[in-house]
């Protein structure tokens, strides 16, 4: 292999996430966790997957539990090629919600967090204290520089999630989501390595 001697090293090396197994984050302060999904969890997904809301700002739909099966074990294969790290937030058994990074970029130190709860496990804070924990994750355990969490200027919660957390609003970027109901532009947070955390 023939590398460049004037690039910079990667921040974070190849091999760093699928050397080990993804781990079990505690949630401080809530009796909950942070989990991989398991395929017991296809009726959660399934059932996120035909939640309008969820549906509609995260741009997916789950039509089976076939499906939901199929997407379970491609997060698994995700986290094992280093693009994507993705917890169930879940209280025992029963996933609640979804936590993670997408988009990982291991040499260049970045993702993206992507997240949601189903109804049930709204209005709590228990978005807020996963994208904390996540955020922990991603730069103190696996070493990451710049997170971004990124959604449509018509979503005001997950802009106040964003802000909670300590990702500042770094600017809109115009008609850059399509959704159902036509283009959407997208407001862009970010927090980097060493910024406050809330």
């Amino acid at each position: 292999m023939i590398t460049d001697p004037a690039a910079p090293p990667p921040v974070v090396p190849a091999g760093t996430m699928a050397g080990g197994d993804q781990p079990v984050l505690p949630l401080p302060g809530r009796d909950l966790v942070l989990r991989p999904w398991t395929p017991h969890d296809a009726p959660a997904l399934l059932a996120a997957g035909n939640d309008p809301a969820i549906r509609h700002w995260n741009l997916f739909s789950v039509p089976d539990l076939a499906d939901a099966e199929r997407r379970i074990a491609r997060m698994h294969h995700r986290w094992r090629e280093e693009s994507a790290a993705l917890w169930a937030i879940a209280d025992g058994h029963h996933a609640l919600g979804l936590i993670g990074w997408t988009d990982i970029d291991l040499a260049a130190g970045t993702a993206e967090i992507v997240y949601w709860a189903l109804p049930a496990a709204r209005g709590g804070g228990i978005v807020t204290d996963a994208v904390r924990r996540a955020t922990a994750w991603a730069l103190d355990d696996l070493g990451l520089h710049r997170l971004r969490l990124c959604h449509s200027v018509a979503n005001p919660a997950s802009c106040r999630v964003a802000t909670r957390t300590g990702y500042p609003l770094e600017g809109t970027m115009r008609s850059a989501l399509h959704h159902a109901d036509g283009w959407h532009d997208q407001h862009l947070h970010a927090h980097l390595a060493g910024d406050p955390r809330p």
